[in-house]
């Protein structure tokens, strides 16, 4: 079976060229699960139901998301009764909403995503490592296939998620970063790694910034309110080929394409 992951959207641009991208993945039968990091789908900050809404209609299964989750104050109710929007598992306990869910595929087979934020360079978050073994033992045997979004800032910190879960999850693709990595990987174990799928969002920018906002921010270290850019729009993330039956993943590879704004 064939997962499909869209790395961090970035805005309204990012969430039409995913549609759009989409759209032709399930028409020629290209994914049978669909996962994609939407923390930043609402304006380039944060998410909001109908960004939401927007995303799954279009076909995506299961939503993560990263820091930036709260950042649309509407998000907590509707966040809080829903199972295919996740926030990290490694949140405050006494957060609303889930940090890992299990879905069926196109194929009928249940997919489990699990979704983690790193702690090196971020906010005091709870361990990802407990928080990801405390999501296996909750899981049990509800699914096989286990797709896990590790949404951290370090390489270090994802690299070594990716060895600790090698064998146990079928893929541990990193998020937050919004540039593809390219060490894309099958680890010893059948686990699938990629330290960072990307962005989904404007080409010509500073991570889905206007160009011109960021670099007035670093020159003089003053406050600047951060717009979406405009132009072309890169889609980019990663396909996996999972064994369904087993878990383990058989082979994975980076895609990234230049549409049209």
């Amino acid at each position: 079976m064939r997962i499909v992951f869209f790395g961090d959207i970035v805005g309204k641009p990012g969430r039409r060229a995913v549609v759009s991208h989409l759209s032709r993945l399930r028409a020629g039968g290209e994914a049978d699960f669909v996962i994609a990091n939407c923390e930043n789908a609402a304006g380039g900050v944060g998410v909001d139901p109908g960004s939401a809404r927007e995303l799954l209609a279009a076909g995506v299964d299961v939503l993560t998301s990263g820091n930036h989750v709260w950042a649309k104050r509407e998000i907590t109710e509707y966040i809080q009764d829903s199972d295919v929007l996740l926030r990290p598992a490694n949140f405050a306990p006494t957060v609303p909403g889930w940090g890992y869910t299990v879905k069926p595929a196109r194929n009928a087979v249940p997919v489990a995503v699990v979704n983690l934020i790193g702690r090196v360079f971020m906010n005091s978050y709870d361990c990802p490592f407990r928080a990801a073994d405390a999501a296996l033992v909750a899981l049990g045997e509800r699914a096989r296939v286990i797709f896990v979004d590790m949404h951290a800032e370090a390489t270090s910190e994802k690299v070594a998620m990716g060895w600790y879960l090698d064998g146990r999850v079928s893929a541990v693709i990193g998020s937050h970063t919004h540039v593809q990595t390219a060490d894309d990987r099958v680890l010893p174990q059948g686990t699938a790694f990629l330290t960072d799928a990307g962005m989904c969002g404007p080409r010509d920018s500073v991570i889905g910034v206007r160009t011109e906002q960021v670099l007035k921010r670093f020159l003089t270290q003053m406050p600047e309110r951060f717009e979406v850019a405009a132009g072309p729009v890169v889609v980019q993330g990663v396909l996996i080929d999972v064994d369904g039956e087993t878990g383990r993943a058989r082979q994975l590879s980076r895609f990234q394409e230049v549409v049209s704004a």
